[in-house]
């Protein structure tokens, strides 16, 4: 597929070079890849191009069986990122009306049915991860769960839909700056948990990368009827709150963010890419629905713009065969499990940094995407 021809949107660039490089025994039901098709599908969608489209529902045919059954997925793990595949789902059905898919979005469903939960009705980040959720585990189902709701589920669900968000936020967010921490741990047992408030030490770049993605895709299924008018003003209202520490916090030269988001001066520290992606996106999505007020739309548009020029800048490279490769990805960040990952701002820092990895092409090419649209909608 042609990655040099220069007229393709970079949307579209990045969308074929990572189809030149991925092929279908790669496939994994695995959150990072659900996200990476689904942006590619969404470039198919926007460019009205069905070849993209018809090359992401031939990966997804790899692990959803005709009976509709998800190949290696495992409900008994209880495990939010396996809920992130899911998303394509739906378009999927939509597309073919093959039961197949809807089977496999209701096994989902149900995942999220028997999801064990916080005293404060929050869903576990994962069976092995108990009382505790993580602003990544926003993006890993709420979207899903809200799509569900919209499509299939009883509309009174999109009060626990809207609650995940509003409980997150109420936990994780730092009065100070206006900062989510990486995660909460409700029982105050986790060796990285603050005693008093339960959070963790840091504000990693991604986690609430994540979370601020989450928010706005999910805001796109509640229906603003009068009767969920509430819900979505409450999470207009975290948006709202988001966008002054993302302003905030972005590096002013670079115009991209750390990946330990308040610690910029500090040695080891690295402008992160994904993080990055993540909160460009966010910018101009807030931008392009119309959350931002119009005396701030400058500002954030400025933000999105710096930030955009300095991934192409610093983090994009094309190779002598015209396929785009993104580099300065922080490859993987968690907390506990064995070995122990103990929230630390130097084992933030310690994770390797790798190019390519679909948690930053995916951002990448939604964040693409969102500025095309929003610079053809002016």
């Amino acid at each position: 597929m042609d990655t040099l021809d220069k007229t393709k949107s970079l949307s579209e660039r990045m969308a074929l070079s990572v189809m030149n490089r991925y092929k279908p025994e790669q496939v994994k039901w695995h959150y990072e890849h659900g996200l990476v098709l689904q942006s590619i599908y969404a470039v198919g969608a926007a460019a009205g191009n069905n070849d993209y489209c018809g090359w992401v529902k031939m990966m997804y045919d790899t692990k959803i069986m005709e009976d509709g059954r998800i190949d290696t997925y495992r409900e008994n793990e209880f495990n939010l990122d396996q809920i992130n595949p899911g998303k394509m789902l739906f378009q999927l059905y939509k597309d073919t009306n093959q039961e197949k898919y809807r089977t496999a979005i209701e096994t989902l469903r149900d995942q999220l049915r028997s999801h064990p939960r916080t005293k404060t009705k929050g869903f576990w980040h994962k069976q092995i991860y108990p009382w505790q959720m993580w602003l990544d585990g926003l993006y890993m189902q709420g979207p899903f769960y809200a799509e569900y709701t919209a499509e299939f589920g009883d509309p009174a669900d999109f009060e626990d839909v809207a609650h995940q968000f509003i409980l997150m936020e109420s936990k994780a967010r730092d009065p100070a700056t206006g900062l989510l921490y990486h995660a909460w741990d409700e029982s105050r047992k986790q060796l990285w948990a603050n005693s008093d408030t339960g959070c963790s030490p840091h504000f990693w770049g991604r986690a609430m990368g994540w979370y601020c993605m989450a928010l706005l895709d999910a805001l796109d299924f509640i229906p603003k009827t009068q009767g969920r008018r509430k819900y979505i003003d409450q999470l207009l209202e975290i948006a709202g709150r988001l966008l002054v520490p993302v302003m905030k916090y972005q590096h002013a030269e670079s115009g991209l963010w750390y990946q330990v988001l308040d610690q910029g001066k500090r040695e080891k520290n690295y402008l992160e890419t994904s993080a990055s992606a993540m909160f460009i996106r966010f910018l101009y999505k807030m931008l392009r629905r119309g959350y931002v007020m119009q005396s701030d739309s400058a500002a954030v548009r400025a933000a999105a713009d710096k930030g955009y020029d300095g991934l192409l800048n610093m983090m994009l490279k094309e190779d002598e065969s015209g396929e785009l490769h993104l580099h300065g990805i922080c490859s993987v960040a968690g907390l506990g499990g064995n070995p122990y990952r103990d929230g630390s701002f130097m084992y933030y820092v310690s994770e390797p940094v790798v190019a390519d990895d679909f948690k930053g092409v995916g951002p990448f090419i939604f964040a693409s995407l969102e500025r095309e649209q929003l610079l053809a909608s002016v």
